[in-house]
């Protein structure tokens, strides 16, 4: 149970302290249970649980519990907004996890910029380009990739993309996030 208790207090971004708080225990005392001094009772491992919005069963558990892992199959990716061939194909990956600080999906930009306006949003963005050419267009400069290549920026900086070139290309986004999760490019 220490690692478990100690991982899902960390992933909630919260000290001993503010657990202790939560929860009515001293800090003291969670310390011992997270370095495994000390074993708490089932009232004790309820009301931990409770607190972190778990079951009883994964602060007892050595292993991640599904939603902290997880594997999104090619076939099973979920197609996000719409489907239109002249709009930006989006889909989701890594759906089934929980408590994301990063939100990762795959898109097919549309072949032009058309009445796409720049977006821009909280956060950092990672771009691979798994396939394909695209341009990324920032109110500063424009940029090509190729397959292979990445960029990395300040979600801040007002953004687009676009397929340049005879291939439909394929692009891995990566956004961090505190808690509104931007969809779309």
């Amino acid at each position: 149970m220490s690692i478990r208790l100690k991982q899902l207090r960390r992933q909630r971004h919260w000290s001993l302290e503010t657990l202790a708080e939560q929860t009515g225990l001293t800090k003291s005392y969670l310390s011992k249970v997270e370095r495994g001094l000390s074993v708490p009772s089932i009232a004790v491992a309820i009301k931990l649980a409770s607190e972190l919005g778990v079951n009883v069963e994964e602060l007892f558990s050595d292993q991640a519990s599904p939603a902290e892992i997880a594997i999104t199959r090619a076939s099973e990716r979920t197609s996000l907004g719409n489907s239109d061939s002249d709009k930006p194909s989006i889909q989701s990956i890594a759906s089934g996890a929980s408590s994301k600080r990063m939100l990762p999906f795959v898109i097919y930009p549309a072949d032009d910029f058309g009445t796409s306006a720049f977006k821009e949003h909280e956060g950092e963005e990672f771009l691979f380009v798994h396939s394909g050419n695209v341009e990324v267009a920032f109110p500063t400069g424009t940029y090509e990739l190729a397959a292979g290549d990445s960029l990395y920026f300040n979600s801040l900086v007002p953004h687009k993309i676009r397929s340049i070139g005879g291939t439909q290309a394929e692009v891995l986004v990566v956004v961090s996030h505190e808690d509104e999760l931007p969809i779309g490019q």
